[in-house]
């Protein structure tokens, strides 16, 4: 390791991390806001559910697919006048937020209708005999009984994010990606490269280590409640 790439990394590195890390918290607690009602609409509207809709699944769902196949990579460049016009600029860590957000609410709305779905219908049709509202039903069996499934579903959207928010380095986004372009690839710097691709397998597994802990928690303390 040469001085210059020593300092690069004392510098550059553990800041571009925490951009990167600022970036994924803000932007998955977003895709948490928006995306968890559209997964939700999209479960109950379904056929066969509380709140059977054909016409309005058909319309979210295709609104939903769109939003999931669109490029982020073209996403970001699409954004950039509705960025500038909530932000203020194009460019910068919090700037990168708005297309992170956008692209990652449909994708979080699909692993919440796919969990969701996985409550048993008895426990539905239940809360519907006892004469629960669709308000009670969604918060108390909907949002409830697939937790643990909803909470893994949100680190794992969390992971793809990561990855995504290197991609924001290509448009003047910051984090590890504008680090990994700004000081490694147009300076041929390959330990910078490697540095931050390490960074970012670092992050992954950790988000998954917490992901997988904090799920088995939750089933081992309902699996205790069920038993006492």
């Amino acid at each position: 390791m040469t001085t210059s790439n020593l300092i690069l990394f004392k510098n550059l590195l553990p800041w571009a991390t925490l951009e990167t890390l600022y970036m994924v918290i803000v932007s998955s607690i977003i895709a948490l806001v928006l995306g968890t009602p559209l997964g939700v609409l999209l479960s109950v509207t379904r056929k066969g559910h509380i709140k059977e809709n054909p016409i309005f699944y058909k319309i979210l769902s295709t609104f939903v697919n769109v939003g999931r196949s669109f490029p982020f990579a073209i996403l970001m460049i699409v954004l950039i006048p509705f960025t500038r016009w909530i932000i203020g600029t194009s460019l910068g860590t919090t700037a990168a937020i708005v297309p992170l957000s956008v692209a990652a609410a449909p994708f979080f709305a699909r692993l919440v209708e796919q969990s969701v779905n996985e409550v048993d219908k008895h426990i539905i049709e239940a809360s519907v005999m006892m004469g629960a509202s669709t308000s009670q039903i969604i918060k108390k069996v909907l949002l409830k009984e697939p937790l643990p499934s909803l909470i893994s579903n949100f680190f794992n959207m969390m992971i793809n994010l990561v990855g995504y928010s290197a991609m924001a380095g290509l448009v003047g986004g910051g984090g590890l990606g504008k680090v990994a372009i700004q000081y490694g690839y147009n300076h041929f710097n390959i330990f910078i490269m490697v540095s931050t691709v390490v960074l970012l397998i670092v992050l992954v597994e950790v988000l998954q280590y917490v992901s997988t802990l904090i799920t088995k928690k939750m089933i081992q303390r309902r699996g205790l409640q069920i038993h006492e």
